[in-house]
C-alpha cells in the first residue's frame, strides 16, 4: 500500500507538470489545453476511484480547461487530500474463525 502511494504521488507531481508546460510555453497554451483537459480528468478517474474521484476528475477537467488555471496543482492536492488529510490506509481486516 505505501509503495502505492508513493507511486501516486509521484504521477501526480508529473501530471501536474505536464499540465503547466502547457501553461509556460505561449501558443501551444491553448492548443495544449483542448487536448490535456479530458486526458487529465480521465487520469484522475483511473487514479481515485468512486465519487471522490470522478468529482475530482470534473474539477481537474475545469481547472485544466479554462485560461490561466493550469497553475493549480490539482493532482497533488488530491494525493494529499487522500493520503494526508482523509489519511486513506490499508483497511483493518478482522479474521473471524466460523468453525
Amino acid at each position: 500500500m505505501a509503495k502505492d502511494k508513493y507511486k501516486k504521488l509521484g504521477l501526480s507531481l508529473l501530471f501536474d507538470g505536464l499540465g503547466m508546460v502547457t501553461y509556460i510555453i505561449p501558443g501551444i497554451g491553448e492548443f495544449g489545453d483542448i487536448l490535456w483537459a479530458p486526458l487529465s480528468g480521465w487520469l484522475m478517474t483511473r487514479m481515485y476511484k468512486g465519487n471522490v474521484g470522478k468529482a475530482a476528475g470534473v474539477i481537474t477537467f475545469v481547472e485544466e480547461a479554462l485560461p490561466g488555471l493550469d497553475i493549480i496543482p490539482t493532482f497533488t492536492l488530491m494525493w494529499l487530500y487522500t493520503y494526508v488529510i482523509k489519511k486513506e490506509k490499508v483497511k483493518d481486516i478482522i479474521d473471524i474463525d466460523v468453525s
